[in-house]
C-alpha cells in the first residue's frame, strides 16, 4: 500500500507543474479568453505560430516577446477589432518562394489596432490583405540590411486595402519600406524609412496621403507608379543617393499634388516620366545633382513657387520637348545663384524671364554613367565648349521667376553704388563747368 501511494505521489509530483504549463502556451492564453477580452502577456519568449480569431487586445510588458518557428507568419490576425501592442515579434518564414507572402504580422481582417511593436527577422513585417481601416503606428521594422535587399520583403505591405492610417513608424534595412498595391484612400504620416531599395513605393493605388515622412540613405526616397490623385506634402527625401537614385519618381502617374516637400543632397531631387498634370509647388530642391529630371513623354506638369538652388544641374530636359509649366498666375520660381535675376521695381518677380541651357542631355540621354561625373571640372569645360558653339538647347524658361529677399540683398548694394556712382559722376561735371566757367571770365 505505502508503494502505492509513494506512486501516486510521485505522479502528481511530475503532471502537477505541467498543469499550469499548458495554460502558458499562448495560443491556448487566446483561445481561452473571451472576445473583447485584454489578455496581458508577462516579460517573456511565447512561441509562435498564432491564429487570432476573435476580438482581443492582446498587450505585452517591456521585453515581451512572440517567436514564430520559422515556417509562417508569427501572429495571423482573421477576427476584426483585435489590438496587438508593445511586444516584439520575430522570426517568421523567410520562403519567398510560397504562394503565400509571409509575414511577422499578418492581416486579413478590418478595424485593427498594431501599436508599439518591434518587428525583426521576418520576410514582410506587417501584411495587410484586402484588410481596410486599420490603424499601424510606433512600429518598428529591422529587416536584414543592404546585403539582403532582394531576398526580403517589404517593412509594411499593404495589398487591396483601403483607409488605413500609417503613423509614427520607422522602417530600416528592407526592400521597399512601404509597399502599397491597389490600395486606395489610405492616410501616411509621420514615418521615417532609410536604407532601403525604395522607401515608399506606390502602384496603381490612388487618393493617398502621404505627408510629413522622412527618407534617408534609400537608392529611391519614394516611386509614384501607375497611381494618380495623391497628395504628397511637407515629406523630407535626403541624400537618396546612388546610380541612378532619385528623391521622388512619378512613373505614369497624374494628377498628384506634390507641395512643401523638401529634396536635398540627392542624385536627382525629382525623375519625372510618362507623368501628366501634376502640380509641383513650394518645394525646395537644392544640393542635389540634378534638380529636376523631366522627359518629354511627361506633359502638363506645374512648376510654381518652388525654390530650386545649388544644384549641380537645376533641371534637364529629356527624349525631346514636352509641354510643361513652369509658373503658374504670373508666378514661376526662385532659382537662387544659378540664374541671376535683376528686380529694378522691387515687385519680387525678374525682369526677364530665367532660361537655362545645356548641352549635358545628350550624354545624359546615351550614357547613364553620365551622372557619375556631373561635378568633374570636365563635364563644366564641355558646357562651356558646346555655349560657345552654340551647340546648347534650351532646358526651360521660367517667365516669371521669383527674387528671394536674400538675392534682392544681393542685388541692393550693386544697384546702390551704381546709383552713387552716376551721382558723383553728375556732380563732378557740374563742378568741372562752374570752374571752367570761371576761369573762361
Amino acid at each position: 500500500m505505502k508503494k502505492i501511494l509513494s506512486l501516486l505521489f510521485l505522479f502528481a509530483f511530475i503532471l502537477g507543474p505541467c498543469r499550469p504549463g499548458a495554460t502558458e502556451n499562448l495560443q491556448s492564453i487566446i483561445d481561452e479568453a473571451s472576445a473583447g477580452a485584454t489578455v496581458q502577456l508577462e516579460n517573456k519568449t511565447y512561441e509562435g505560430n498564432i491564429v487570432i480569431e476573435k476580438p482581443i487586445h492582446l498587450i505585452g510588458k517591456a521585453g515581451t516577446t512572440i517567436k514564430g518557428d520559422g515556417t509562417g507568419n508569427v501572429i495571423s490576425v482573421r477576427a476584426e477589432g483585435v489590438t496587438l501592442e508593445n511586444m516584439n515579434v520575430e522570426n517568421g518564414s523567410m520562403d519567398r518562394n510560397s504562394s503565400e507572402e509571409y509575414a511577422a504580422v499578418k492581416v486579413y481582417t478590418n478595424g485593427n489596432t498594431l501599436r508599439q511593436l518591434t518587428i525583426k527577422d521576418s520576410f514582410h513585417g506587417i501584411y495587410l490583405s484586402k484588410a481596410h481601416n486599420n490603424t499601424i503606428d510606433q512600429v518598428q521594422v529591422h529587416g536584414k540590411g543592404d546585403g539582403e535587399i532582394a531576398g526580403q520583403g517589404n517593412g509594411l505591405h499593404i495589398y487591396y486595402s483601403n483607409q488605413n492610417t500609417i503613423s509614427n513608424n520607422e522602417i530600416e534595412g528592407n526592400r521597399d519600406g512601404m509597399f502599397f498595391d491597389y490600395a486606395d484612400g489610405n492616410v501616411v504620416l509621420n514615418n521615417k524609412i532609410s536604407k532601403t531599395r525604395y522607401g515608399l513605393h506606390f502602384m496603381y493605388s490612388n487618393e493617398n496621403e502621404f505627408k510629413n515622412n522622412i527618407f534617408t540613405f534609400n537608392t529611391g526616397g519614394a516611386a509614384i507608379m501607375h497611381s494618380s490623385g495623391l497628395t504628397l506634402e511637407e515629406n523630407q527625401f535626403i541624400f537618396n543617393y546612388g546610380h541612378r537614385s532619385f528623391g521622388l519618381l512619378l512613373l505614369s502617374a497624374n494628377d498628384n499634388q506634390i507641395e512643401n516637400n523638401t529634396f536635398y543632397m540627392n542624385q536627382r531631387g525629382l525623375y519625372i516620366d510618362q507623368a501628366t498634370r501634376n502640380m509641383i509647388r513650394h518645394n525646395k530642391i537644392y544640393q542635389n545633382q540634378i534638380g529636376i529630371e523631366l522627359w518629354a513623354s511627361s506633359n502638363d506638369q506645374i512648376f510654381t513657387e518652388n525654390t530650386i538652388s545649388e544644384n549641380t544641374l537645376p533641371a534637364v530636359t529629356l527624349g525631346g520637348t514636352g509641354n510643361n509649366t513652369w509658373s503658374m498666375d504670373g508666378i514661376g520660381n526662385d532659382w537662387g545663384s544659378t540664374i541671376p535675376m535683376l528686380d529694378l521695381d522691387q515687385n519680387s518677380i525678374g525682369d526677364h524671364s530665367a532660361i537655362y541651357q545645356s548641352s549635358l542631355y545628350e550624354l545624359i540621354e546615351d550614357q547613364e554613367l553620365t551622372y557619375l561625373f556631373l561635378k568633374s571640372p570636365a563635364i563644366t569645360i564641355y558646357e562651356k565648349m558646346n555655349q560657345l558653339l552654340n551647340n546648347s538647347k534650351t532646358m526651360f524658361e521660367d517667365e516669371h521667376p521669383l527674387i528671394s529677399s536674400q538675392e534682392k540683398q544681393g542685388f541692393l548694394w550693386p544697384v546702390t553704388l551704381l546709383l552713387l556712382g552716376m551721382l558723383v559722376l553728375v556732380k563732378f561735371r557740374s563742378l568741372k563747368n562752374i570752374i571752367q566757367g570761371r576761369n573762361s571770365r
